[in-house]
């Protein structure tokens, strides 16, 4: 083999080498830009909820939305509203805490834990409780599809 052609050659996997580099550093700010979205775009729904926006938190959902409380109930997307929409319920301004999202090509596994307080015709509650929020993604739109909550002991 030529020391030309030895050259040719190392150049070449040099060059495909640096390109697959750029590409995976294109790809981790793809994937860091799609985190921070879902982050903003989960922040939102939390406050709409707060606020009471009911376009805001229903735009936010899937048609099939289905919510498992924590008592295991399902709630779909009617139902899910009418509970946080009551005027009997006040939710005050809550943190989310240990959030986290994961993304598996069109579907985002969004998690963490939330203290809550407000109340519920009139009596004041206090709850802690883990979450996970499935988002999907259709026609390059994210929404929330499905919602499971687990009571925390403090």
């Amino acid at each position: 083999m030529s020391h030309l052609f030895r050259c040719l050659i190392l150049t070449s996997v040099f060059a495909f080498a640096a390109a697959g580099a750029g590409a995976a550093v294109a790809a981790d700010a793809a994937a860091k830009a799609l985190i921070d979205q879902l982050t903003r775009q989960a922040d939102a729904w939390d406050k709409a909820i707060v606020r009471k926006d009911r376009e805001a938190i229903a735009g936010n959902m899937t048609e099939d939305f289905r919510q498992i409380d924590a008592a295991g109930n399902i709630e779909n997307k009617a139902s899910f509203l009418e509970d946080v929409l009551s005027p009997q319920l006040r939710i005050d301004p809550y943190t989310v805490e240990d959030f986290e999202v994961r993304v598996y090509g069109d579907v985002a596994l969004l998690s963490g834990r939330t203290r809550m307080t407000g109340a519920y015709d009139g009596k004041a509650f206090n709850t802690h409780y883990r979450y996970i929020d499935v988002y999907v993604r259709k026609n390059g739109v994210w929404r929330v599809a499905s919602v499971q909550i687990t009571r925390l002991k403090d």
